[in-house]
């Protein structure tokens, strides 16, 4: 079974195995195919148009199989590596261990926020970013930058507390737990912690940057708590909404995966904690 560990808590050989596995499916081309992915549906996803991975009720179940079949590609590689999750509630600033240069590296320069050291900097060589919205090749970062804050665990708290899953319109403005987790109403969770990170997190190529999938995976065991706390409250909508994924409605780029097939992660991986 895959158990997925808070990032702090990895060994210096985890660490190793999980970097390793990035840099492999990136010069195999797969790495550059999952964020293409992503592009693709943040770029489609609208309030008032056909809405998937994003400001819709299916960021959740999207999100996690992704995360899924990222995790899937890494264990091709090698088969001891899991996604680990960032808690940025307790690893709030740039001098966290995850910015490491035996990790992910750190923030990025002044001039142009290219990241200058750990294996994904541009002088490594190993990390093209060939998947971009502009002209530069190089991962970029800018942590914290403008007085930025990460969530607290007050407000994580306080989302948790929610107990609708999501409500009409099902999109940005919606009320309920996806929307607030999501970030477009209330405290914003997720979304600030893309433009806290900044560089490419702040687009949506955000998986060039390898923390991407540590976000998610956090996001996704938010997703997880919360469930466990609300067993009573079920995914929303169940049917006939237009332009949404309904609870047993495929969600593209999949043709065999519905929100009802993600909501018990357990057949996948578990957490190190009690989530």
């Amino acid at each position: 079974m895959t158990v997925r560990k808070n990032q702090a808590e990895l060994t210096a050989d985890e660490k190793r195995r999980f970097v390793n596995a990035l840099l492999a499916l990136k010069r195999n081309g797969q790495y550059d195919a999952f964020v293409t992915t992503h592009n693709a549906f943040i770029m489609s996803d609208t309030d008032d148009g056909d809405r998937v991975g994003h400001r819709s009720p299916s960021f959740l179940p999207w999100h996690r199989r992704y995360l899924i079949q990222f995790e899937q590609a890494l264990q091709s590689v090698d088969p001891s590596v899991a996604v680990p999750y960032w808690d940025w509630t307790v690893d709030r600033t740039a001098a966290s261990s995850l910015w490491a240069a035996d990790f992910l590296g750190g923030t990025g320069r002044s001039r142009d926020s290219q990241v200058m050291d750990g294996p994904f900097a541009a002088t490594s060589g190993a990390w093209p970013v060939t998947v971009r919205v502009d002209g530069r090749t190089f991962l970029r970062r800018t942590l914290g930058a403008n007085g930025r804050q990460l969530p607290t665990r007050a407000e994580v708290d306080a989302v948790l507390a929610m107990s609708t899953y999501d409500a009409a319109p099902w999109n940005s403005a919606s009320d309920g737990f996806r929307n607030h987790l999501e970030g477009w109403r209330g405290v914003n969770l997720h979304n600030r912690v893309h433009v806290w990170v900044g560089g490419q997190m702040g687009t949506g190529a955000s998986p060039n940057d390898p923390v991407f999938w540590m976000h998610h995976a956090f996001i996704d065991k938010l997703w997880s708590q919360w469930q466990q706390r609300h067993p009573n409250s079920p995914y929303l909508p169940a049917a006939g909404t237009p332009n949404v994924v309904d609870l047993r409605d495929t969600m593209r780029p999949w043709n065999d995966v519905t929100p009802a097939d993600m909501l018990d992660h357990t057949p996948h991986y578990t957490y190190d904690t009690a989530a």
